[in-house]
């Protein structure tokens, strides 16, 4: 490797890789965040108190039933396949012509549901039994108490796994350059084929790939931490 090169083709090309980060951060961050309500809303539906019979129930069976397979083929299947499948299968299928950015959000989003739907559930089944039995007991509903009690805390208790999924998000959304998404991936592609120096040109391109997830990582970090609270608690009686 050339570090002149290196040089050469930061100097020469620093607008299109700080576009192209900036490109990967956007889709990431949206993408999580609408993932991270989608699976917040799978989460809340599959822990609802199945009715011994009824029209509910059969509605609730074929609603979880439809949840459980969004969830197994968006988990089972990689993220590059499906991009191909959604952006040019809804115009074949569909006539869409759906724009290349909106196409990236919504890929990324969905792909992130999936996994953040198991990763809510695992979090509502952590939270004590007990008070859900609580939350009955003063007439709260199934959706109050998942407002009220259980969702703060498993909003707490996922930040870890989500902010991995963000991380995760960052690096995977490279595959979207198969539909022409003008991220960080595609656009060293680009550089590269310009100055045919592809190991400069993608070394810089992990660099930035490293600073991105290393920054948001501490970032996240601080944030948890924060959320914790100090680690210990002085209690004082009040005194008169």
């Amino acid at each position: 490797m050339s570090l002149e090169w290196v040089v050469t083709i930061v100097s020469n090309n620093w607008p299109m890789f700080i576009r192209g980060a900036g490109m990967t951060l956007l889709i990431s961050m949206i993408g999580t965040i609408i993932g991270a309500i989608i699976g917040l809303v799978i989460g809340v539906i599959h822990t609802i108190p199945m009715p011994e019979r009824g029209a509910k129930r059969s509605i609730l069976k074929v609603i979880n039933a439809i949840l459980s397979i969004y969830i197994e083929f968006f988990r089972g299947t990689p993220m590059i396949v499906q991009a191909m499948v959604i952006y040019y299968g809804s115009a074949l299928a569909f006539n869409i012509d759906m724009d290349i950015l909106v196409a990236a959000f919504f890929i990324v989003s969905i792909n992130t549901g999936a996994y953040m739907a198991e990763i809510v559930r695992g979090g509502i089944i952590s939270v004590e039994k007990g008070q859900f039995e609580s939350a009955q007991a003063i007439g709260m509903n199934h959706l109050q108490t998942m407002i009220h009690i259980v969702l703060p805390q498993v909003v707490r208790n996922i930040l870890p796994a989500t902010s991995n999924q963000f991380i995760i998000n960052i690096k995977d959304t490279s595959v979207l350059n198969v539909i022409g998404v003008t991220e960080l991936f595609f656009l060293t592609k680009s550089v590269a084929g310009n100055n045919f120096r592809y190991f400069e040109s993608f070394f810089v391109a992990c660099i930035l790939y490293f600073i991105m997830t290393f920054t948001i990582t501490r970032i996240l970090r601080v944030i948890e931490r924060k959320l914790d609270g100090p680690e210990n608690y002085n209690m004082m009686d009040n005194q008169r």
